[in-house]
């Protein structure tokens, strides 16, 4: 795919995605920080609900850190992995408390090292958080980015630095959630909705769907 090709599909997913955001509910680089550790094999709606009802009542690292593991627990039981997940949370919050007085760093390598947070976590949170033109990937932008042929690679790795790569300073604060929200609602897993995309003569993928 040539640059002409992948700014103009850029420039489409722009027109047609008016609010380019995540989908889960947060104030605080805290409360994305959280909920983005409960999303991983989660849907935002399922992480919604659950956080809603805590950060109600503890939406600090201090807050969270004072409820235990045992009482984090019972908020998040409903989300996948809860277990493993709270214990990640819990030790989020005291390096958080002894390590960064209890704010969420606006660094990469200092996110990255907290309990529970990846690559993904990590650029979502400066991304989104902090205003970062970084390039968080998950499933849906892997997918995506390979299927249409915009920016191929074996592991997510590779497409992250490929997107960084081919994808022109201006659109990278938001390109990651255009992406996101095209995976999710059009070219989805099993059957890419091809009929009603909106870069659908712009994108490379030889085994388009179409309705019958």
């Amino acid at each position: 795919m040539n640059k002409l090709k992948r700014v103009a599909i850029l420039k489409r997913l722009q027109a047609h995605i008016k609010d380019p955001t995540t989908e889960l509910i947060y104030q605080t680089p805290f409360e994305l920080l959280i909920a983005v550790i409960l999303s991983a094999q989660a849907t935002d709606v399922s992480v919604n609900k659950a956080t809603k009802p805590l950060y109600q009542i503890a939406n600090t690292p201090q807050a969270i850190f004072s409820l235990g593991v045992d009482k984090l627990k019972t908020y998040i039981r409903t989300i996948g992995l809860y277990n493993s997940k709270a214990e990640n949370i819990i030790k989020t919050c005291q390096i958080l408390i002894e390590q960064h007085h209890g704010e969420v760093p606006e660094d990469f390598n200092a996110l990255v090292a907290l309990p529970g947070v990846g690559r993904k976590t990590a650029n979502v949170v400066l991304n989104t958080a902090f205003g970062w033109p970084t390039i968080a990937v998950d499933t849906h932008i892997f997918r995506v980015c390979n299927r249409t042929h915009f920016a191929p690679g074996k592991t997510v790795e590779a497409v992250e630095d490929k997107l960084l790569n081919v994808v022109p300073d201006e659109y990278k604060l938001d390109c990651h959630h255009w992406f996101i929200l095209h995976g999710r609602y059009t070219c989805i897993a099993r059957k890419p909705r091809c009929g009603s995309c909106v870069i659908e003569d712009l994108c490379e993928f030889k085994e388009k769907v179409y309705p019958e």
